[in-house]
């Protein structure tokens, strides 16, 4: 018998073919080099470009007090830990971060990972079990997938934000016999739109599920002291476990589950991806740690005022050009929000990487999102802003959209236009 050959499927791959198919007309919308900081404007393959394609909300990753919590860092416990936190890798700039994160997030504990793909997978590939079930969001972040796969979990997906699905869901989970999860993010990394917490609360009462909330786009962002969509919709006391990242607004890398002490105690001693990896390096510790008191001073209210105000003012430009922009997330009270993440409606792959190489080439950097990140056929240029753009940079930013827009139409045909979800 001959050996099937495991590399086969890298040659015959039709996304590296599609990927070799773009470098060759410069059309390649990733893994692009950044020649400094993740600025308003930085630079980038020789050139400055406005930065509409960072998670760096609060535009904390060049402020000199989170530098500082990086040095100081460095100075003292060094360049790494070499261990895990389970073993030698917990310092107590780890316990102070907890302990600030519990409080500010209002739940009795948390429990630092050194990613947030690791926090989700640990959370949910320990907490979940073969025989349990969980509900998911059909736009919830792949890291969450991967832990329910890694638990074994049976899992059964909901059409994005449909709250009649998710009840649907809700009751064929109740004749599997285990216990029931329902996971969603808070505000979703790609549509950028906030999930309907209040309903997804009344149901999981109803139904006697447990609910976790991915805070990862929201922490730093919504909500008076800036906890997240759970503040924001008043469900904090109904939400059972949540998750965020230090990747976003917190300017470092890391993430964090919080909730119930005595499921915090449980990860901490059973959670694979907290007992096998290394700890995260001091710097990003420090830095988190430093940005969280930022967030919890007196100036965090007026950066997440800002960010959310730059947000507005980007959405309704686009929206004035003609872009098929996302419609705001309408809350209970009647009025509306619009979070950081804005993205534009193109439909083909194809053509998303050619407006990208529109606006790439005119100065301005955005995100690419393809099939499998969005539904086939929803290619979208996603977009997001920082508190530390300026209207006078975002002006720019639009002027180059309606050129690009201009020139694409001329050669490709019209763009999609109108909201692009209701």
């Amino acid at each position: 018998m001959t050996a099937i050959d495991l590399f086969a499927k890298a040659r015959d791959s039709e996304r590296v073919a599609q990927m070799n198919a773009a470098r060759q007309i410069g059309a390649m919308p990733y893994f692009h080099v950044l020649e400094g900081p993740t600025l308003p404007v930085v630079e980038m393959e020789g050139a400055r470009r406005i930065m509409l394609g960072s998670n760096n909300y609060l535009g904390l990753t060049g402020d000199e007090r989170v530098k500082q919590g990086a040095r100081d860092a460095l100075e003292r416990y060094g360049t790494g830990i070499t261990g895990s936190r389970f073993l030698n890798g917990t310092l107590d700039l780890h316990l102070e971060l907890e302990h600030e994160l519990a409080e500010w997030l209002g739940t009795e504990a948390a429990l630092v990972f050194t990613t947030g793909h690791q926090a989700n997978v640990g959370t949910l590939g320990t907490i979940l079990a073969p025989g349990d079930t969980v509900i998911a969001d059909s736009g919830d972040h792949a890291s969450i997938l991967d832990g329910v796969i890694l638990s074994r979990a049976k899992l059964r997906a909901f059409r994005h934000n449909r709250i009649d699905r998710l009840e649907h869901s809700l009751q064929r989970a109740a004749q599997d016999g285990g216990g029931v999860l329902v996971v969603v993010d808070g505000v979703f990394s790609t549509e950028g739109d906030v999930a309907p917490l209040p309903e997804i609360c009344e149901l999981c009462s109803r139904y006697g599920a447990r609910l976790m909330v991915d805070e990862a786009h929201a922490l730093g962002v919504l909500g008076a002291r800036g906890a997240g969509s759970c503040e924001l919709l008043g469900v904090e006391e109904r939400v059972d476990l949540r998750m965020a990242t230090f990747s976003k607004s917190l300017a470092s890398c890391g993430g964090v589950i919080a909730g119930p002490a005595e499921v915090i105690d449980f990860l901490r001693i059973q959670a694979r991806s907290f007992i096998f990896t290394a700890s995260g390096v001091p710097a990003a510790v420090g830095a988190a740690l430093a940005a969280v008191r930022i967030c919890r001073s007196e100036e965090g209210p007026r950066l997440f005022a800002r960010v959310l105000d730059n947000a507005r003012y980007l959405h309704e430009g686009l929206a004035s050009l003609g872009f098929s922009v996302v419609a705001p997330t309408r809350l209970a009270d009647g009025t509306d929000v619009i979070t950081p993440v804005v993205p534009v409606l193109v439909g083909d792959d194809w053509k998303a990487a050619f407006l990208w190489k529109a606006l790439y080439d005119a100065g301005v950097f955005v995100n690419v999102m393809i099939h499998p990140a969005v539904p086939i056929g929803g290619a979208l240029l996603r977009t997001s802003v920082m508190a530390s753009h300026d209207h006078e940079t975002l002006d720019r930013a639009l002027a180059a959209f309606e050129r690009a827009k201009r020139e694409f139409e001329s050669e490709h045909g019209a763009l999609p236009s109108g909201a692009a979800c209701e």
